[in-house]
């Protein structure tokens, strides 16, 4: 099995320092071209049943909330973060870069957490991670959710928000950015924020998605 730190040095070695889309603040290391990673990334799958490399990218959902919260740092300051499905973790270090009292970054890859305190030290930002799947937990311990691009696939999607809906109902300022994937709650929102995020045609059908910020209602 290997560590988290083989792990932290197969991120190094397979992707570059990239100021990240939307949010050039922060830097991150993203895949500067699709195919060589994917392909180092199957050598290791047939080896070590690793998953696709989802954290070599900046996908659009977490790239809003990180604006959003860069430019309203007052949504997070002095607040504990859950940063949910968090990828390469730039909703968590936006969190984190506005004074967030605590950042927790979750992803059960545990590649994509490693991405994530890479980033983070690149940044010179302080983020917990978890590989746990944190899906149906009450989670006291957090004042603010964000999760961004979740709801891409059906099942997953509803699991996910309504869990979310319930973090909502307990006390939790909860905050979905999409999109426009096929699965989002289609009622209970409010629309905080809406960004124009650039994107990789060959990961999107076009060069930029336009993508919204939600509160979900209680």
């Amino acid at each position: 099995m290997r560590s988290a730190a083989d792990h932290e040095s197969f991120v190094r070695e397979n992707a570059a320092p990239t100021p990240a889309p939307l949010v050039p603040e922060l830097s991150l290391y993203l895949a500067t071209e699709l195919t060589p990673l994917w392909e180092a990334t199957e050598a290791w799958l047939e080896r070590e049943q690793l998953p696709p490399p989802y954290w070599a990218f900046c996908w659009p959902g977490s790239a809003a909330l990180a604006r959003l919260v860069l430019d309203q740092p007052s949504l997070v300051e002095g607040r504990r973060v859950l940063d949910f499905a968090a990828g390469c973790g730039v909703a968590a270090l936006a969190a984190a870069s506005s004074g967030a009292r605590r950042v927790l970054a979750a992803e059960i890859d545990p590649f994509a957490s490693a991405a994530t305190r890479v980033n983070a030290a690149l940044n010179g930002l302080q983020v917990e991670t978890t590989d746990e799947d944190l899906v149906g937990r009450p989670l006291p311990e957090f004042d603010l959710i964000l999760a961004g691009d979740v709801c891409y696939e059906k099942p997953m999607a509803a699991a996910v928000t309504g869990w979310l809906e319930q973090l909502a109902r307990r006390g939790a300022e909860v905050l979905l950015a999409d999109p426009g994937r096929a699965y989002p709650p289609r009622r209970g929102l409010i629309e905080r924020a809406s960004y124009t995020v650039p994107t990789l045609l060959e990961l999107e059908d076009h060069e930029s998605k336009e993508t919204r910020v939600f509160q979900l209602l209680p």
